[in-house]
């Protein structure tokens, strides 16, 4: 009986797309990044630099950079001034028709992501998802990860909530209300990126960072599957810490590897654990 029970404690798991479901290393908002700074005021942006505050709103996201103290002082030098509200302004609105036309080349599921998911269904589990990306981006996005077979049963954007978006709770505490869920600490948010964890860890759930999906790792697929046990070790112990850090109960290769931390978030529970 006490295994029937526990089968039921968990009600949803609430899953971040680029880099965590779809898009393997998150490239899609990462070059984009880069062409929108490029075409909106010809500035030049790395690929690693684009990286820094993914997980972020995108507007947010773009501030943020404009903040970073590195990227800041090249665009004082380039422009003689800091990079302003207006600015912001700009770079996202020639961000968003870039994105919009692009996230497609971008939604191939992640490995395991669609076997994953269907284990969690058959378990009797509702499946919630934020993002970073704006709601005109997902219209898009979502239309051909269901072509691929992922549906979730709903989707938080970032421009969604007046209250806002990540670090805070509330995409994920909208999932809860959405899915009508009936405890905060029955869900599981998976994220590949540090502002997702601390999203899942404000709002009371239990969090599994992923370590090589993902924007921090930045591997791409081929580059994942080529990669020696010795070159993905030295990511891992790499990467880790920064989500350790942020909070999170588990760290995980990608969402292949969920399953057992379920189980053990089942048994948690059933001892009277909480997040």
């Amino acid at each position: 009986m006490e295994h029937t029970h526990m089968k039921h404690m968990l009600e949803a798991v609430i899953f971040d797309w680029a880099g965590t479901i779809v898009d393997f290393g998150s490239f899609a908002p990462t070059q984009i990044f880069v062409d929108a700074f490029a075409a909106a005021f010809d500035f030049t942006l790395t690929l690693d630099d684009a990286r820094g505050p993914m997980g972020l709103g995108k507007w947010q996201h773009i501030e943020a950079l404009g903040n970073d103290p590195v990227i800041g002082a090249r665009w004082q030098a380039q422009f003689g001034k800091p990079m302003g509200h207006d600015d912001i302004d700009h770079i996202y609105r020639t961000f968003l028709p870039l994105q919009v036309a692009r996230v497609g080349a971008h939604s191939d599921l992640i490995p395991g992501a669609q076997d994953t998911v269907a284990a969690l269904r058959q378990q009797g589990l509702k499946i919630g998802s934020t993002t970073g990306y704006p709601r005109q981006v997902m219209d898009r996005l979502m239309v051909e990860a269901a072509a691929k077979g992922y549906r979730p049963d709903c989707t938080v954007c970032a421009d969604d909530l007046a209250a806002g978006a990540r670090p805070g709770p509330w995409m994920a505490l909208q999932c809860v209300l959405e899915l009508k869920v009936g405890d905060v600490a029955h869900c599981v948010k998976v994220d590949d990126t540090l502002p997702g964890i601390s999203e899942g860890v404000s709002a009371g759930m239990w969090t599994v960072g992923l370590a090589l999906s993902g924007s921090p790792a930045g591997l791409t697929l081929a580059q994942y599957q080529a990669a020696t046990p010795a070159q993905l070790a030295a990511i891992r112990s790499k990467v880790t810490p920064a989500f350790d850090a942020a909070g999170a109960h588990y760290v995980i290769d990608s969402v292949a590897d969920l399953a057992p931390v379920l189980t053990d978030i089942e048994r948690r529970l059933a001892a009277g654990e909480r997040p």
